[in-house]
């Protein structure tokens, strides 16, 4: 499966994003979707995922309550609403994307094989 990821920008705190991740190739309801964010200087880092057929998800502490992730499988598209961003948001976000990935395992980037580009998001103060 292909991803693209869009919606990044520059915003100012408090504001709100939705970024999309378009999938291309193989249906999109036969994987788990999770998004990560990379800041400058920084390890990659896990933010939300969403079960192969939406319903179950989970969050980083940091954006619980803030994000909300979702998935139209018909669509093939993935979403990160994203709301009362902050400075500390400021980062690329990348979707990616597994099909065998173990719900035990979602936190781990290095357990996703398909990732989409990155978008940046950066928030101003």
């Amino acid at each position: 499966v292909q991803l693209q990821a869009s919606g990044g920008g520059l915003v100012q705190a408090g504001d709100s994003l939705r970024l999309s991740c378009a999938a291309s190739g193989r249906s999109f309801s036969n994987y788990i979707m999770g998004w990560f964010r990379q800041a400058p200087g920084k390890e990659r880092e896990f933010v939300a995922v969403i079960q192969r057929r939406g319903g179950i998800t989970n969050y980083a502490d940091p954006v619980k309550g803030r994000f909300t992730i979702s998935k139209d499988n018909a669509k093939n598209t993935g979403y990160l609403q994203m709301t009362s961003l902050k400075p500390e948001d400021t980062a690329v976000y990348y979707c990616a994307a597994d099909s065998t990935l173990i719900w035990g395992l979602v936190r781990r980037p290095s357990e996703y094989d398909y990732w989409g580009q990155g978008t940046q998001v950066t928030v101003s103060s």
